[in-house]
């Protein structure tokens, strides 16, 4: 794993604890689990999540891509930004 993987992950990770997770009352957010299922992303932590990861990574994340799937957890999420990194 290169710095660049734990730096993206570190951030989601920080990002969705502090940002989205804090203001539900949840204090510690697994890599895998499920954001949306467990009440931690909504519509509006949708939108924030991808505008951070615009900002932050330099990527633009299309309308397609933003999904369930693509944004369900920390793990999914740095995929999604290391693979826009990569074209």
């Amino acid at each position: 794993m290169t710095t660049k993987e734990t730096t993206v992950k570190d951030q989601v990770r920080q990002f969705v604890t502090e940002e989205l997770a804090a203001a539900k009352g949840v204090t510690v957010v697994s890599d895998d689990e499920s954001l949306i299922e467990n009440g931690v992303v909504d519509s509006l932590g949708i939108f924030r999540l991808v505008t951070f990861l615009e900002e932050n990574f330099g990527v633009k994340i299309g309308d397609e891509e933003i999904s369930a799937e693509n944004l369900q957890s920390v793990n999914m999420i740095e995929q999604l930004v290391l693979s826009k990194g990569k074209k």
